[in-house]
Formats: C-alpha cells, sequence, structure tokens
C-alpha cells in the first residue's frame, strides 16, 4: 500500500479534513477534492442544529500521532474540554509535514496535488484557501516562518503571519481572532517536531512541548469562544503525522508505513452563536 487505500480513505484519511470544513461552512470544496467528509463531525453539527459554520479555525501541530493521546492521556483533557469530537484518522505516505498538509488542504492524495517528498514549493493545484476566496471568505495562516505551512499554500488572496516561534504564532492568532476579520484561520506550531528529531517523541523537552501546543489551543479555543461567540464556529486540533524512535540514530524521524508515524486523532469542536449577549 502506498497511500490510503479506498475504504481507509473513506473513513480515516487526512483527505477528509477539507470536504468536511466545507460541508460545514457551506461551500463547494475544492476541484480535486475527495469530497468524502467525515458523518459524524456533520452530524454533530446538525445536532445543534446548525446549517451553516460561518468561522473556523484550524490549530495544527505538528506530528502529534495518537500514541501520544494513548500514553499520555490527562494532558488531552483541554483538548476535549473544547474540541470534544475524535476522529481516529491516517496520514498520507510520506508522512512528512508538506506532503499531509498539503492533502489536508486540498482534500486530495500526494498522487493527485503533487507533493510526494519533503518539499517546500508553493501548490498550484486548487486548495481549501481558493475555495473559501471563491464563496468570499476571508482566510489566514499563521505559521512558524519558513515552514511548509508557512510556504505552500502561498501566491492566494489571502493573509500570510509568518512568526518566530509558536509562541508569536499564538500571540498572533489570538489578535487575529479579536479582531473578527477573517472567516478561517490556520495556527501552526511545530515545537514537538523539533524537538523529537534532536531526541525522541517521548524525551522530557518533547512533553513539555506537546503541553505547551496543548496550552496553546486552549488560549486560541477561549478566545474564539469570546470573540467569536455571535458566530456559529468550529474548532480543529488537526495534526498531520506522528513519529517513530529511528533504531539507528536513536532520535525521532516520521517516513514510514507505521502506525507510529500514520496513525494521528483530529478533534472538533462545534458551538452554535449565543446571541443573548448582543
Amino acid at each position: 500500500m502506498t497511500e490510503c487505500n479506498q475504504q481507509t480513505l473513506k473513513k480515516y484519511c487526512i483527505t477528509s479534513i477539507t470536504p468536511t470544513i466545507c460541508k460545514l461552512m457551506g461551500i463547494d470544496p475544492p476541484a480535486k477534492s475527495d469530497q468524502q467528509y467525515l458523518p459524524q463531525v456533520i452530524q454533530a453539527a446538525n445536532d445543534e442544529g446548525i446549517e451553516i459554520v460561518e468561522k473556523c479555525l484550524v490549530f495544527a501541530p505538528d506530528a502529534i500521532g495518537t500514541q501520544l493521546f494513548q500514553s499520555h492521556r490527562p494532558l488531552f483533557d483541554n483538548v476535549l474540554k473544547h474540541a470534544p469530537i475524535k476522529a481516529p484518522m491516517r496520514a498520507v505516505i510520506p508522512p512528512k509535514t508538506p506532503v499531509c498538509y498539503a492533502s489536508m488542504f486540498t482534500g486530495a492524495l500526494p498522487s493527485v496535488h503533487g507533493v510526494r517528498q519533503y518539499e517546500k514549493s508553493v501548490l498550484t493545484c486548487d486548495t481549501i484557501f481558493d475555495a473559501l476566496l471563491r464563496s468570499k471568505k476571508k482566510a489566514a495562516i499563521v505559521a512558524v516562518n519558513e515552514a511548509s505551512v508557512d510556504l505552500i499554500f502561498r501566491k492566494r488572496d489571502m493573509s500570510y503571519f509568518s512568526e518566530p516561534n509558536d509562541v508569536d504564532v499564538t500571540r498572533r492568532t489570538i489578535e487575529i481572532i479579536k479582531s473578527d476579520c477573517y472567516d478561517f484561520i490556520v495556527a501552526y506550531h511545530c515545537e514537538y517536531d523539533d524537538i523529537l528529531h534532536k531526541r525522541t517523541p517521548y524525551c522530557p523537552e518533547a512533553i513539555q512541548a506537546l503541553n505547551n501546543h496543548i496550552g496553546a489551543f486552549t488560549q486560541i479555543a477561549e478566545a474564539v469562544d469570546i470573540f467569536w461567540r455571535k458566530n456559529n464556529r468550529a474548532i480543529l486540533f488537526a495534526p498531520d503525522h506522528g513519529a517513530h524512535i529511528d533504531p539507528k540514530s536513536g532520535k525521532g524521524v516520521h517516513e514510514n508505513n507505521i502506525p507510529e508515524d500514520m496513525h494521528v486523532q483530529h478533534y472538533f469542536g462545534i458551538q452554535k452563536a449565543d446571541l443573548t449577549y448582543f
């Protein structure tokens, strides 16, 4: 198996994120999207009486695999507080950041969107950002400077905020949430990934980085609940892939079609507009 097989694709592949968001927001998905959305997420919106989600934020922490949820379950309590809908997902091959986020935000496999290795070329195919722009939605990406997510979705009529580190990504994200100028925001963090490559996925520094990501997500989610309160809204905690320890180097890597690298879990929170404060 070189990519997600069809059965896995329908149930778990990260390509399902874009069609799910598009269906929530009532817009047509990108041209090459597989259009397979996550039914449990759409059902949750329906259960809340939400027909259209007006605003959406995707928190994108690099390399947070399912095994971290399994091994450090209590750390995820604050994720589940704001995003309680769990969706087991599968990355794409190879499980590298630009390949995975290209698939996540096009809704297409690597063989379709063309990013098949670690590279930071600008995607020319249709993406969720193009779909949002066609629907007159305002989008922004906030990411660490020169990271994949900062670069591969460029050359579109949207806002890009390149920050020196995760802390500044969080600060800027909250700032633009407060501005209420955007309908869709992606906030990308990479501290955990940086550390696992230097050490291991489970060293104390890496687990502290995981804790930092969850703390940042909590701050961002709280800002969303305050400053987007008048809107139907969705928030996602959406990692790209996991990681394992390379037996040769003893350090963390992610490049193989194995559960440690391929299995991720995404978390969705959907809230109905609260107009009692307005």
